[in-house]
């Protein structure tokens, strides 16, 4: 377990739900890549970001699929690809990540408490 951390801290992170709306593969990736866009909602807006996600999911997969992610991290070059935002999932042992989505269909850009 990491370091315990106040609410204070927690409460600095904006954590939202959003729709993918475009999904392509990152050529440039060194590790098998997706480029995912996703619809924050009115406040934040479409964001992109470069994941390793593609055990579980294709373009296919994902497109319309509601995702939770960071959306106030710094951008960040991921091979070549402006990343916007930090889709979360639960990394399994063999390191293939699984996607965290909300159980019901929901407004895009809710935040997460």
């Amino acid at each position: 377990m990491k370091e315990q951390i106040t609410y204070d801290i927690f409460d600095k992170i904006d954590i939202r739900i959003g729709t993918v709306i475009s999904v392509k593969k990152n050529e440039k990736a060194r590790k098998p890549s997706l480029v995912i866009e996703v619809d924050f909602g009115k406040e934040i807006g479409i964001k992109q970001s470069s994941a390793q996600i593609t055990h579980y999911y294709n373009e296919d997969d994902l497109k319309g699929k509601q995702v939770i992610g960071v959306c106030n991290f710094p951008e960040k070059n991921i091979a070549g690809i402006k990343s916007q935002f930090l889709v979360l999932g639960a990394i399994e042992e063999d390191g293939k990540v699984v996607l965290l989505h909300p159980s019901q269909p929901t407004k895009n850009g809710l935040k997460i408490a």
